[in-house]
């Protein structure tokens, strides 16, 4: 696996996040679990950012993984 994250998609995943919880955003795009962590980074230099919802509500992940602002979107998608 290269040191290059792959595109899981070029938009971003709006998911309904708890107050308090802690989501493991997938930082490498070969998750089948978009857009959290399976472990699919295992052996490579990628690890699974920690997300700790402040409040309840839709958080919007990054789907292409080069969000300046990861693990949410900061819109990157548009310039890929």
């Amino acid at each position: 696996m290269a040191d290059t994250p792959e595109i899981a998609q070029k938009a971003p995943y709006a998911v309904d996040v708890e107050a308090g919880k802690t989501y493991y955003w997938c930082a490498c795009g070969r998750s089948r679990t978009q857009p959290f962590c399976d472990g699919s980074h295992a052996g490579s230099s990628f690890a699974p950012t920690p997300y700790q919802a402040e409040k309840s509500g839709t958080a919007y992940f990054c789907g292409c993984k080069h969000s300046a602002g990861a693990p949410l979107c900061d819109g990157s998608h548009g310039k890929l």
